[in-house]
């Protein structure tokens, strides 16, 4: 696999990670806090659950193929914890080489 692509599938998970936890927390207040739906818990959490499994594997690929080191696997597994972490685990990896940059798109 191009490291490239590695990197691009993700960010691309990473993102949807964070996605799927604003929908869960939306979910949450709107269970615990209002008191009127369960509805958003119901659609979110099995979508975030889902997508967490797909961040960590696509991590743990991304750790093989871009040759991370143990702790910057365990920083972008412990980033799928808190909510939205795994948007600063992108930014911090990408700010210091661990994560490539995307090709740049061909000009003719």
């Amino acid at each position: 696999m191009k490291p490239h692509a590695v990197a691009l599938a993700f960010r691309a998970v990473a993102l949807a990670e964070a996605c799927s936890w604003v929908g869960l927390l939306f979910g949450m207040f709107v269970k615990w806090v209002l008191q009127s739906s369960e509805r958003g818990v119901q659609i979110f959490g099995p979508v975030h659950g889902g997508v967490f499994v797909a961040y960590v594997l696509v991590a743990l690929l991304a750790a093989r193929v871009l040759r991370w080191n143990l702790v910057t696997t365990g920083l972008a597994l412990a980033a799928s914890i808190p909510p939205l972490a795994t948007l600063w685990f992108d930014r911090w990896a990408t700010r210091t080489d661990r994560l490539p940059l995307p090709e740049p798109a061909p000009t003719s």
